[in-house]
């Protein structure tokens, strides 16, 4: 039973030129441009939904919020498991309360067949061994998760975001271009894609938002090196955080029952380098809360408060 729990969440879907398209999805405020099927030199074109609040103006300057599944965000009815993080209406409230600068959200799209390769930290990775190399292919072959043996390509997925996807909305959207103003953020995969970014490129994002973050990589605790390698590679860039903003959270149901003891062993390292790195960090456990969008819609209020804020 867990096992089958455990293989159905995580899925998504895909598509998509770079003209705005139609089809875009619903939002009960502001509103949302579609570039369809965004052309990169280092990945897979996809779509990216580019979120307006309401009263969008070029006359003044936004905070940026880039974040990953970006198909799972705003319209449940649009999406594969019913299931959205209604960022249209978080954001909104927020905004409209005065309790965060006003802000966009740029919403990339993930490549159903290459969101494990887009997403999975390639450093930590290349650090493995071959016997344990050997061990995560086989591991998500199990898992139908892919075809061939496993090859990161989340350097260059980062890439696009900071060579291609910035430039582009830097130049189009009235945005405040500097690391302060721009944030990245995600669950799951996403979580640690979004730990990722914030680790390589810290001149590029002031802050990262990991809910639910797939510490294991793949599906299984036992036996398991990954965990290690990402805790070995996240002490290395601490130095290089300075002024930087993490934030991590996680549940105790479905997938994210793996979270818990992981989570731990990643607070412990950040409480010990703390006192000489000075960034900002802040764990939060939420008792009873699955692994899905209906979860994290209830709280994504809560890091993008600790994010936008000083």
């Amino acid at each position: 039973m867990k096992r089958t729990i455990i293989s159905s969440v995580i899925m998504i879907v895909t598509t998509i030129n770079f003209v705005f398209a139609q089809q875009k999805p619903a939002v009960s405020s502001g509103n949302v441009d579609r570039i369809g099927q965004f052309q990169s030199n280092y990945v897979a074109p996809r779509d990216i939904d580019i979120w307006l609040p309401e009263g969008y103006s070029t006359a003044k300057k936004y905070a940026v919020l880039y974040m990953h599944d970006g198909q799972m965000l705003y319209d449940a009815n649009s999406t594969w498991n019913k299931q959205a993080w209604e960022m249209d209406e978080v954001a909104s409230k927020l905004i409209a309360n005065g309790q965060v600068e006003p802000f966009i959200i740029v919403s990339i799209w993930n490549v159903g067949e290459k969101r494990h390769t887009d997403y999975f930290p390639q450093k930590p990775y290349e650090s493995l061994n071959t016997d344990q190399k050997e061990f995560v292919t086989k591991q998500l072959i199990e898992k139908g998760r892919i075809k061939e043996p496993f090859a990161p390509q989340s350097d260059n997925y980062l890439m696009f975001m900071v060579n291609e996807l910035k430039p582009f909305i830097d130049k189009n959207y009235a945005v405040k271009s500097d690391r302060k103003h721009t944030f990245i953020a995600g669950s799951s995969m996403g979580g640690l894609i979004s730990m990722y970014a914030l680790c390589e490129y810290p001149k590029v994002f002031g802050g990262a938002a990991c809910l639910s973050t797939h510490w294991p990589g793949i599906f299984s605790v036992e036996n398991n090196p990954i965990p290690q390698s990402f805790n070995d590679y996240l002490k290395s860039k601490l130095p290089k955080l300075k002024k930087s903003k993490l934030y991590f959270d996680y549940g105790d149901q479905t997938l994210d029952a793996l979270y818990p003891p992981l989570q731990k062993e990643v607070d412990k390292l950040l409480k010990s380098q703390n006192p000489k790195m000075k960034y900002k960090w802040e764990t939060r456990f939420f008792e009873g809360k699955d692994h899905s969008e209906n979860a994290w819609k209830e709280r994504v209020h809560i890091p993008l408060l600790f994010l936008m804020n000083d």
